[in-house]
């Protein structure tokens, strides 16, 4: 069995963020791992990072994708 390299694409540490960014990754058939890391010295003691991750061959389109729901976030702010 072939191993797939995973790159991660997208974090934040807004739950809310990562499952909109995971489901239009996953309406694209883009499979995507979550990593929480727990950051203490650099932020809050109770502050996690969640870091979304693609299999190496479906990076490019991920970021295509992310890129375009950013852009939209941007210009209309009240949708999220």
């Amino acid at each position: 069995m072939e191993r797939e390299t995973r790159v991660a694409v997208f974090e934040s540490e807004k739950p809310s963020e990562i499952q909109l960014v995971k489901s239009k990754l996953e309406a694209q058939d883009i499979t995507s791992f979550l990593i929480d890391n727990y950051m203490s010295f650099t932020t809050t003691p109770t502050a996690n990072t969640v870091r979304l991750m693609v299999n190496l061959s479906d990076e490019q389109k991920a970021l295509e994708i992310i890129d375009k729901m950013l852009r939209e976030m941007e210009f209309n702010p009240n949708n999220n």
